[in-house]
């Protein structure tokens, strides 16, 4: 990746000369100011990844740039170098904000230092900042479970494929796991070390989730006040899961193919290019090869994508796996929630296997946590613990009913209104049991008049 664009504040010009050429010497871009007050200017007017400013300046010093630096960006991390140094001197600009404290002389090697274990934190806290998010949200299991057949073929082709460093598009149904291969995929890699970065394309607006992948400078659009590393520089050395790719806006995928193809990425608001070496894997559960035909998706794009690809079958066409499936999600979310619920009784496991599960595995996990949350001091869990598959089960056959001379968008209209007042109006589930993302349900309801656009509020779903 490219070095570091660094401010170098010193109202002596040799010492500042000495810190200019270290810096480019060392690969650095450099932008050197001999006072506080040229400083300041810069640093609101120009983004920066690293500040290193003397302490004793006149009229502005050091403490007052590092103040209007933590104001105008935080995460920008500075040293303050003086030839006048005390502990209580160092214990204040370090309370205040600053990196790091750097005694006068010193030489090449110790200013280099310095100013890599600065930018590396930086990188690092970045990192750790949304590895963190990411532990907290992924609630899937360990491991892929599964002994059927498909399953054994699935597990097979993630060996082969694992040590590469070829794209994977992994297609399959809504809830069938698809991030779990993914996750499995990035474990069983060489760069399993490495950060394992997630976006969901499906959640994000265009803009939104440009910044996202590609970062942004700072003033590069209203509300950019802080410079933002995107997740494609995050992923640097790692794999880069783009969820639901079928969802990325047409406008957006020409930007995101220069990306696959070149490994080279630019930040909105930014003229730099910038290096990264990632794995792609995408996952869709639509039909690209549709999305193609209707021009919502780029056909180089897909070539691009379609390196290696991955079908996982939903959970109806390997039922042999549900019983495992269903004591692994049993035993886990009885510890979770305090339970001694430890068996299901043979006539719900059997209508289990009856079920055709449209939600697929997850579909399967949350009945299973409701009905043992609900379980309060029972051991087993029996059919009537599973009421509501059976209330849906019914549900869907008495749907296949049609009234003569109904349209096909009344009939769409009907199934969505229908689920989401089973959801309790909640469109992120709703979407899930549907099979189409949150965005297009949206506009679905918007078509409907369910949705005041200026609000983005939906409104109470009749009977």
């Amino acid at each position: 990746m490219p070095k570091a664009k660094i401010l170098v504040i010193d109202d002596e010009p040799l010492m500042r000369e000495f810190i200019e050429e270290a810096m480019t010497r060392a690969g650095y871009r450099v932008v050197s100011s001999g006072s506080g007050v040229e400083g300041m200017e810069l640093i609101k007017t120009q983004p920066f990844d690293l500040i290193i400013t003397d302490l004793k300046m006149e009229p502005v010093d050091g403490m007052e740039v590092l103040q209007a630096s933590v104001k105008v960006s935080a995460e920008t991390p500075v040293i303050i170098m003086t030839a006048y140094a005390t502990i209580d001197t160092a214990i204040e600009t370090l309370k205040a904000g600053a990196m790091d404290y750097l005694v006068k002389p010193f030489t090449p090697e110790a200013i280099e230092i310095a100013v890599k274990r600065a930018l590396d934190k930086v990188k690092m806290n970045a990192e750790n900042k949304y590895l963190r998010s990411e532990l907290n949200a992924y609630l899937g299991p360990p491991e892929i479970i599964g002994k059927s057949k498909i399953m054994q073929e699935l597990h097979e082709k993630i060996n082969k494929i694992a040590d590469s460093r070829s794209t994977v598009l992994i297609r399959g149904e809504t809830g069938v796991g698809k991030e779990l291969v993914a996750r499995t995929i990035h474990l069983l890699s060489p760069r399993r070390d490495k950060p394992f970065i997630k976006v969901n394309c499906a959640a994000l607006s265009s803009g939104i989730l440009e910044s996202e992948l590609f970062g942004h400078e700072r003033g590069a659009f209203t509300g950019a006040y802080e410079k933002k590393i995107g997740r494609f520089e995050l992923a640097h050395g790692g794999s880069l899961l783009l969820d639901e790719i079928s969802e990325i806006h047409v406008d957006l995928q020409p930007k995101l193919l220069r990306a696959l193809q070149e490994r080279e990425i630019e930040r909105v608001g930014g003229t730099e290019t910038i290096s990264v070496d990632v794995r792609i894997i995408a996952t869709s559960n639509r039909n690209l090869e549709d999305a193609i035909e209707r021009h919502s998706f780029r056909q180089d794009l897909f070539y691009r994508l379609n390196v290696i690809t991955i079908y996982v079958p939903p959970l109806r066409e390997r039922k042999e796996d549900i019983p495992e499936l269903a004591n692994y999600f049993l035993k886990r979310f009885s510890k979770e929630n305090g339970r001694n619920v430890d068996t299901i009784t043979k006539k719900a496991m059997e209508y289990f296997m009856e079920y055709d599960w449209p939600g697929n595995v997850r579909e399967l996990q949350n009945i299973i946590e409701r009905a043992v949350v609900l379980a309060a001091d029972k051991r087993s869990l029996c059919l009537e613990d599973f009421e509501f598959l059976k209330i849906k089960s019914h549900s869907e056959h008495n749907n296949t009913q049609v009234e003569p001379g109904i349209t096909l968008a009344e009939i769409e209209k009907n199934i969505i209104l229908k689920t989401l007042e089973h959801c309790g109006g909640n469109k992120t589930k709703a979407a899930e049991i549907l099979g189409i993302s949150v965005r297009t349900l949206r506009n679905k309801l918007h078509e409907y008049g369910m949705i005041k656009p200026q609000k983005n509020r939906m409104e109470r779903i009749p009977k």
